[in-house]
């Protein structure tokens, strides 16, 4: 019941889920309890291809696209959502260097992750300004060649580890509306004045590196520019109209993971002298998540084709990945329940899939903010 996935897609498909099930496997519960980042699982999926395949070849990438990249993330995943979130969070801001920067950006930047050199993310949130982006505060004054940053920015991905993010600031604080006001600066993590914090005791996603950063006075080149100035706040729309797809297939992931690992406990778990698959309340549950994962599936590659057709809805983008992470957490939590009371506890894994579940409806767009942009999608059409 796969979507009509093309042949080499259905190899990308059962590449990432051999090298999931084999890496991920080992490592996964305990960079969870530790809170580490599986830095040697992420360079054996460097040499492989798997990580940044979108990169174009010219960079040392792939040059696959959206859906690929979906293909690979969905089956990461469904084995472990951390060590998931992980991998493909190592290139997280590259679309934007990518999509808009320099072609000696794009050689200094790109290349070295998918080497697995180098490690990025990408500056948006902070502390005033979580769904409202456009509030950020974070301000690059130019001062002859350089900027000079100074801001706070939090839930940075990598940002305690990453070798350089992709910041999103003011730089025409001047400028009321935000078509003028943002813009979009690569900064090295080793400049004098750039800070970072650990954040430690996530509810889930545990490996993942998550930081506060500083910028206290960062002289960044202008060079450091990605694309043009002013421009910032339509590259960051730009971006969430496909990483918010990948979140969607991390959703898909996580879901059929969760539902695959109910369906085996059931089957071997018994009780009043019959395994609980017998039981007409759990064979109802496990067909309403099979039936709600292949609805998001669809929905999701739906949005991942479109987009490398270079068809760009933001209401089917926001409708995949509400749909998705909601089926994510509504399956990890009924498995979990036909788990009984093992699942509560560590030693069963599902326990982690019900903790990393939650995270998929608040970041790249909470929930509420992807059903407004649904709403007003449906709204503009005529039928």
């Amino acid at each position: 019941m796969d979507f009509d996935f093309t042949k080499e897609q259905q190899d990308i498909r059962k590449a990432a889920r051999e090298f999931a099930e084999k890496e991920f496997s080992e490592v996964g519960r305990e960079c969870d309890i530790n809170e580490e980042f599986p830095f040697d699982v992420w360079k054996k999926a460097c040499e492989l291809g798997l990580i940044g395949c979108f990169i174009p070849e010219e960079y040392g990438g792939a040059g696959y696209g959206v859906t690929e990249h979906c293909c690979i993330m969905e089956k990461f995943w469904r084995v472990d959502p951390g060590c998931g979130q992980c991998m493909s969070s190592a290139t997280m801001g590259a679309e934007v260097i990518e999509m808009f920067g320099a072609e000696d950006q794009k050689r200094a930047y790109l290349t070295p992750l998918v080497l697995g050199k180098q490690l990025m993310g990408i500056a948006i949130t902070e502390p005033d300004s979580g769904s409202d982006a456009l509030s950020a505060s974070t301000i690059a004054t130019r001062d002859g060649d350089d900027y000079i940053m100074k801001g706070h920015k939090t839930f940075i991905t990598n940002g305690d580890i990453g070798n350089f993010l992709v910041v999103f600031c003011v730089t025409n604080p001047e400028e009321k509306g935000h078509r003028d006001r943002f813009s979009m600066i690569i900064v090295e993590t080793d400049r004098a004045g750039y800070e970072s914090n650990k954040l430690v005791d996530k509810l889930g996603i545990r490996a993942s590196n998550t930081s506060e950063v500083w910028f206290n006075d960062v002289r960044v080149p202008c060079k450091n520019l990605v694309g043009k100035e002013g421009f910032g706040a339509k590259y960051l729309m730009e971006f969430f109209n496909r990483t918010r797809i990948m979140v969607a297939a991390a959703g898909v992931g996580l879901a059929q993971g969760a539902m695959e690992k109910a369906i085996r406990h059931i089957k071997e778990r018994q009780q009043f002298g019959k395994p609980l698959a017998e039981f007409q309340v759990n064979r109802f549950k496990i067909a309403e998540m099979g039936t709600m994962i292949e609805a998001a599936r669809n929905l999701t590659y739906k949005a991942a084709t479109m987009v490398d057709k270079g068809i760009i809805d933001p209401g089917q983008v926001a409708m995949a990945k509400w749909f998705a992470a909601w089926v994510a957490v509504r399956s990890a939590d009924e498995a979990l329940q036909m788990h009984g009371g093992y699942g509560y506890f560590g030693d069963y894994d599902i326990s982690r899939f019900y903790r990393d579940a939650k995270v998929l409806e608040i970041y790249e767009g909470a929930k509420e903010i992807e059903k407004e942009l649904v709403a007003k999608s449906l709204l503009k059409r005529q039928f």
